[in-house]
């Protein structure tokens, strides 16, 4: 099947490492229960080979390529009814599975991997856990720690809210069409380290965002658009730069904003 360019599809063509994938996702031991799980662009099917037959899992899949989803049904018999033909980033998940809880897997599309993630943030009370393909480069600043140059918006803000972990990598050549970049695959899980001592969520975010649009300065000046009573914070922490600053740091900060 031709590849769409503006989909961003690039699909995995070895099924051991779609395999991999599944299995790196991690469920609920819980006789007689059906965990649901959402898989962001299936294509051909690939991954979905791997999840579709597993007695756990109650899967959904959204696609936004009209081609695919008669072909994935003829392919898959149990996806009637549960494939969703639609932009991920327009979907409300609730209209589909109510509010119960879910896990969030795929090979995602590059051009949007970054929207994924901020919509599962979104849906952080009910997201379980993501496990997704990137492009290298994202899988790194997801799990950036401070003091690298991968160390950004992306690490604070999914690293405030769950544990976040690199797991293996890809090869350009184990995709058709290859990217032009190298892949990765990560696990997201939801974690309450955080979650107690961030007063405003809203202050939190835009604290973030603002002193790494401003990076290269101290936080002191990079701030100034925000008001902050820095007389709160620990002498030295004004005078750091962004990708300095810890998780726990930027709460820290994010609380002292006026």
């Amino acid at each position: 099947m031709r590849k769409i360019k503006s989909f961003g599809q690039h699909f995995l063509k070895h099924p051991q490492i779609a395999e991999q994938i599944a299995q790196s996702l991690q469920l609920p031991d819980e006789p007689n229960h059906k965990a649901v799980v959402i898989e962001i662009g299936p294509g051909e099917g690939v991954l979905t080979q791997f999840l579709i037959n597993r007695a756990e899992i109650e899967l959904f899949a959204v696609e936004i390529d009209r081609r695919l989803p008669d072909y994935l049904k003829k392919r898959f018999p149990a996806l009637e009814g549960h494939i969703i033909e639609a932009d991920v980033l327009k979907v409300h998940f609730e209209d589909y599975i109510g509010n119960q809880p879910f896990w969030l897997i795929g090979n995602f599309p590059y051009n949007i991997s970054s929207q994924i993630l901020f919509k599962a943030l979104h849906y952080r009370q009910s997201v379980k856990q993501v496990v997704g393909m990137f492009q290298k480069e994202v899988a790194q600043r997801i799990t950036a720690k401070e003091g690298s140059k991968q160390y950004g918006i992306l690490s604070v803000l999914m690293q405030a809210y769950f544990k976040t972990e690199y797991l293996f990598e890809v090869s350009a050549g184990s995709f058709d069409p290859p990217p032009q970049v190298q892949s990765a695959v990560v696990r997201l899980s939801p974690t309450n380290l955080y979650a107690a001592t961030i007063q405003n969520e809203q202050n939190f975010t835009q604290t973030v965002k603002q002193a790494f649009n401003q990076r290269r300065k101290m936080l002191r000046n990079a701030l100034q658009p925000l008001r902050f009573d820095f007389d709160r914070l620990p002498p030295a922490l004004p005078q750091m730069r962004a990708e300095q600053i810890s998780v726990a740091g930027f709460i820290e900060l994010a609380n002292a904003m006026l």
